[in-house]
């Protein structure tokens, strides 16, 4: 498989706009039921409103594309049917948490979420609440998802000024480094501490990565792509 490229931007342009979405309106009942079939092994599944994009355009340091809001049981068919709509893609972004002795901090999603077994940086499909002025606000989502996730406030850990971006056609992920200054060791107990002391914590493990043999089969591509070129920098 030839490895995916990595787009570093500075900028991301992501404007949100009312638009139907025909693969939903066409196959609702299907989906409603796929849906309900879901919920009933995981009854924390809710079916709220989330944001996907078309259109994206690489151009220098700028990452453009649309965005527009379905409901979440719709993008859940969409992901579990292998994509059938490839004129839209899954956008979002990921805080890419690094410990000040290099080890990058992961999460493994609990086996009541969407996406359990899954280990990966913080990170969640855009929703309405990061919407500011028309435009999806990435910063923003990621800052939420990381707090919600670990703990960790945006004044506990320096953000890069740029983006990787990582596409596989139908996912882009938007990755932006965060320095804590804390060893990895130290951070993972901090994290953990942080999951034991909520009722329904999103994440059952956190993995630190330090080389490449610490990647498995539970990472995405694009998680494992990013990280192997890290890596071997």
């Amino acid at each position: 498989m030839p490895p995916l490229p990595i787009h570093r931007v500075t900028e991301l342009d992501l404007q949100v706009a009312p638009r139907s979405w025909p693969f939903a309106e066409a196959r609702r009942a299907e989906i409603a039921a796929h849906f309900a079939a879901q919920q009933r092994a995981r009854s924390h599944l809710w079916n709220g409103r989330v944001l996907i994009g078309t259109a994206p355009v690489f151009a220098g340091e700028r990452l453009s594309a649309s965005y527009f809001e379905v409901d979440f049981a719709s993008f859940l068919a969409w992901r579990d049917w292998g994509f059938p709509d490839k004129d839209v893609f899954n956008g979002f972004g990921m805080g890419a948490l690094r410990a000040s002795d290099g080890a990058f901090v992961l999460g493994e999603m609990g086996g009541q979420t969407a996406n359990a077994g899954r280990v990966y940086f913080p990170s969640g499909t855009p929703d309405l609440d990061d919407v500011r002025d028309g435009r999806l606000d990435i910063p923003a989502s990621v800052a939420r998802e990381v707090e919600e996730e670990t703990g960790l406030a945006p004044h506990e850990y320096r953000a890069a000024a740029h983006w990787d971006c990582i596409s596989t056609g139908v996912a882009i992920a938007m990755i932006r480094t965060l320095d804590v200054d804390m060893r990895g060791e130290a951070l993972r107990a901090r994290i953990e501490a942080n999951l034991a002391r909520q009722s329904a914590p999103e994440l059952s493990a956190v993995h630190l990565v330090r080389k490449r043999g610490d990647l498995t089969g539970a990472m995405p591509r694009f998680v494992t792509a990013w990280l192997e070129a890290q890596l071997s920098a």
